[in-house]
């Protein structure tokens, strides 16, 4: 029997590229290596919580750069700046956090589009994440 329904891949190239699950687990991973002693960004997150909010990170970055929909199967839309909301997030928090995924990023040693490309995302989306300018 012939198919007439093109496949479709599962997965966006991009995230295969830049080598796929174990890459976004690493990207996290450093990041919040550096954010667990960040004495502003540390007490966002809460105490008991640090695998979930790994979990939720490796999820919506897998999702973003075309790997699988678990985060939207689990959590929904991610309204990212209504999660964020709730947080100071004011210039010097934005700064702290770029300064550590700086570090995460630059620890994946991609091809240098590749980290550029990921880069400009993650400096566009922490800059929309202010929502304050108080100190």
């Amino acid at each position: 029997m012939i198919e007439l329904t093109p496949k479709v891949p599962d997965r966006n190239p991009f995230y295969e590229q830049v080598g796929g699950h174990e890459t976004f687990v690493k990207l996290v991973e450093t990041f919040y290596a550096g954010i667990r002693d960040d004495e502003v960004l540390a007490p966002m997150y809460p105490a008991d919580d640090w695998d979930g909010a790994v979990w939720r990170l490796t999820a919506f970055l897998e999702q973003y750069w075309g790997g699988p929909g678990t985060y939207s199967e689990q959590r929904g839309h991610p309204r990212l700046r209504m999660r964020h909301n709730p947080f100071k997030v004011n210039p010097d928090a934005r700064d702290r956090w770029l300064s550590h995924m700086r570090v995460a990023v630059d620890s994946l040693e991609l091809a240098p589009a590749d980290r550029d490309l990921i880069w400009d995302y993650l400096e566009r989306a922490a800059h929309a994440m202010v929502n304050t300018f108080d100190e």
